[in-house]
């Protein structure tokens, strides 16, 4: 697929998803989460709010970044920046996915903002993720995202958390996940923390993974998406857009 049907796809995916989902009388706390796909979540928002009919209830709207790159995108787009510790509980949020199974479990953190990305969904009433098709598993996780389960760990601790992932939870392979592009050594989260990226192939049981992995010592928080996201919108190559809801 072209690089711009793919971007065509994810825009499909992000509008209609703002314009089923948000209650412009009830939200006032919006989640906007990462990725190249919440780009037009955020662009959407921004074009409501540029629109007479909805400018002055928009302009009520406070979000919720999940990292650095969704902090910008409210910003550029000129709505109203806050806090999860200012709102702890949010009424919608949007957000991206690495991968999404049939069940609707998802992996996400290949981006690099896992921890944010949970707090903010599991703080939310309503959590819809937006993607391409390429983002949808024929049955498990692990089948079309092959870098592993993003795994987000206390820095002095990843060498414990890479054995224990190997020797106790079966992990075929750990990796401490490096930058590219110039800058020497491991990713840094927005805590200030590591992600080891963890590779179990096909996941049958996401959940029970997701449970085995948060009890090792120096975890912070799993990639694995468990029960969160309420429908997930699926941009599709030819324009259309697929929904999926529990």
């Amino acid at each position: 697929m072209s690089t711009n049907k793919l971007e065509d796809a994810k825009k499909a995916a992000a509008y209609r998803a703002v314009d089923e989902n948000i209650n412009f009388d009830e939200h006032r706390v919006i989640g906007i989460g990462s990725g190249s796909t919440v780009v037009y979540v955020a662009e959407r928002l921004g074009q409501y709010l540029k629109d007479e009919k909805y400018h002055d209830r928009v302009a009520q709207f406070v979000c919720i970044p999940t990292g650095f790159q969704s902090k910008k995108l409210i910003l550029d787009n000129g709505l109203q920046l806050s806090t999860v510790e200012q709102h702890p509980i949010i009424d919608i949020a949007f957000d991206g996915a690495d991968e999404v199974d049939k069940n609707m479990q998802l992996i996400k953190g290949g981006g690099g903002c896992l921890f944010q990305e949970k707090l903010v969904s599991t703080s939310a009433k309503t959590f819809i993720i937006v993607a391409d098709h390429t983002k949808k598993s024929p049955e498990y996780l692990g089948t079309m995202w092959k870098k592993g389960v993003p795994i987000e760990v206390v820095p002095s601790a990843y060498v414990r958390v890479c054995n224990d992932l190997e020797n106790k939870l079966s992990a075929t392979k750990t990796i401490l996940r490096e930058c590219i592009g110039g800058k020497a050594g491991p990713v840094v989260t927005d805590n200030n923390h590591f992600i080891v990226d963890a590779h179990f192939g096909d996941l049958s049981n996401p959940e029970e993974l997701h449970t085995k992995i948060k009890l090792l010592v120096g975890v912070v928080e799993t990639g694995l998406f468990i029960d969160n996201a309420s429908k997930v919108y699926f941009g599709k190559a030819d324009g259309t857009v697929e929904v999926m809801k529990k």
